[in-house]
């Protein structure tokens, strides 16, 4: 499965990850260092759950012990079983954010997959969709949730989304 777009127009991120809302943070495993040139984004121990929605790629971490989710969803249209897993993804969030436990949420550049996560993770908190898209985009980047279709998503709301792929299949 591809998970991936090259988009080579939308410029990489300027840090490895972003802090949202106190406790959750949004990043990739890429992003253009201080240099000017790209620079691989390692998780360490920063974070207590780490949620990856790319295929794991080795070296990028976490460490050992830190609780990591992954599940690869493409840049593009989501299935319903998709669409379930990223409402999984963000009740988990909304629960280690509860125990007071920090949360990394990443996709490739740090800009779509982890987007809708976080995003849905807001709207469960009691923010609208619209909040969320403004929040994300004004700590991430303005590049975050350039994916229409991943914002059509975030306004419908994922399990009315997800009820309509799942009727569509």
């Amino acid at each position: 499965m591809r998970t991936r777009r090259k988009q080579l127009d939308v410029p990489p991120p300027d840090r490895p990850w972003s802090e949202i809302v106190p406790g959750l943070w949004m990043g990739g495993h890429e992003f253009r260092g201080r240099s000017g040139e790209l620079e691989l984004a390692v998780v360490r121990g920063e974070f207590d759950l780490v949620q990856t929605l790319t295929r794991a790629r080795q070296g990028h971490g976490p460490d050992p012990g830190v609780l990591h989710h992954v599940w690869p969803i493409p840049d593009g249209p989501l299935d319903g079983t998709q669409l379930a897993g990223v409402i999984r993804l963000a009740r988990a969030a909304g629960e280690a954010m509860d125990d007071g436990r920090t949360v990394l949420v990443r996709c490739y550049s740090g800009y779509n997959r982890s987007g809708l996560v976080v995003a849905h993770t807001l709207v469960r908190r009691g923010h609208s969709a619209e909040e969320a898209i403004r929040l994300i985009r004004s700590r991430r980047s303005p590049w975050a949730l350039h994916n229409e279709l991943f914002v059509e998503y975030l306004r419908a709301g994922l399990p009315t989304a997800r009820l309509l792929e799942e009727l569509a299949e």
